[in-house]
């Protein structure tokens, strides 16, 4: 059997593409051809490559060390791209599942999944109650993991679960882990479904939150998430103008402490850019650019296309070769206007 590829390579370039990758070159960016979508970071890609191969005992080595040393963010980033795998190549996972039906692991990746394929039905909100014992599950196994919390806000949420509800699990996930970005996209994603339109809610969390956070903490780029579900959203009061620059500042200030060419911040590099795209802001949009090198990832772009490398090649593309000063997206051009609904 084939082994399907953890990340997606763009297609070959058209003769147009070809013709405009030099200048790419000149522009410190890599060529049409060498950007791929969702690459996984030096660790995560071994295990998906096993997986591929019905391997399952590098995942969960991965796993287990992600438990062992606390390393939350990781250990969330990890389930859920793991999880995401056994969607379409699941013999490796079961056989990890009968191997060791209550290893913490492999509890949490089982609710990470679950809470997937419930998600994808149109009975979403019914599905998503039957799998509630299998988040319960994850959570018990390990009392200090926020991760199964997570899994918890995003499944209160497809469910429907009131304010009150959704309150006390907010509760139980911060005591594990104050500042974990998971939770608080979660968070934040809760607030958008329940307040439609209050964008302003959504940027008091996200406010709070970067300003409670240390510096270097992923939650930094939670108002420029804040500031993407805005631009993308047209509906509500307006937010000023000043709220939405003071967002991508924090996640300008975030993205200047890790190196470049760096997997781990590829998605809010990718998420920031859109943002100053969209405000004009077209040098700080070229300088991300460059720090993403050749990594796109599938958020933002695919809550807006149905090719999100494409999108993310058009757009830098135009970043590129616009001229400072000139608005880069209009209504109607393709590439800004209204995402999709949230989806998980």
């Amino acid at each position: 059997m084939a082994l399907l590829p953890p990340f997606i390579r763009a297609p070959r370039a058209s003769r147009a593409a070809r013709n405009a990758a030099p200048h790419s070159t000149a522009a410190g960016l890599p060529a049409d051809d060498e950007v791929l979508l969702d690459v996984p970071d030096e660790r995560l890609g071994p295990a998906l490559v096993a997986a591929g191969l019905g391997a399952y005992a590098p995942a969960a080595e991965l796993m287990a060390h992600t438990r062992e040393q606390a390393q939350w963010e990781y250990r969330d980033r990890y389930a859920t791209r793991l999880a995401s795998f056994a969607l379409s190549r699941s013999e490796w996972f079961e056989e990890w599942r009968a191997a060791a039906p209550r290893d913490p692991d492999v509890l949490l990746v089982s609710a990470q999944l679950a809470v997937d394929r419930a998600w994808q039905s149109p009975a979403r909100a019914e599905l998503l109650r039957e799998v509630s014992p299998l988040i319960t599950a994850a959570a018990q196994s390990d009392v200090r993991d926020p991760v199964p919390w997570r899994i918890a806000l995003d499944h209160a949420r497809g469910a429907g679960a009131g304010h009150k509800y959704f309150g006390e699990l907010w509760a139980a996930a911060v005591r594990r882990a104050p500042h974990h970005y998971g939770c608080h996209v979660a968070a934040k994603r809760y607030l958008a479904a329940s307040w439609h339109g209050s964008h302003r809610e959504c940027f008091d969390f996200a406010d709070r939150a970067a300003q409670d956070a240390p510096a270097g903490s992923l939650v930094q780029a939670l108002p420029a998430r804040a500031a993407f579900a805005y631009l993308t959203d047209g509906c509500g009061p307006d937010v000023p103008r000043e709220r939405l620059d003071a967002a991508a500042d924090r996640a300008v200030a975030l993205s200047a402490r890790f190196p470049g060419l760096d997997p781990w911040t590829a998605e809010i590099r990718n998420l920031l850019t859109y943002v100053l795209v969209r405000l004009d802001r077209r040098d700080e949009a070229l300088a991300q650019l460059r720090l993403i090198g050749p990594y796109a990832t599938s958020f933002p772009w695919g809550r807006l296309s149905d090719d999100p490398l494409g999108h993310f090649l058009a757009v830098r593309e135009e970043v590129r070769s616009g001229p400072s000063g000139q608005p880069l997206w209009h209504p109607g051009n393709g590439h800004g206007g209204r995402a999709r609904p949230l989806d998980h």
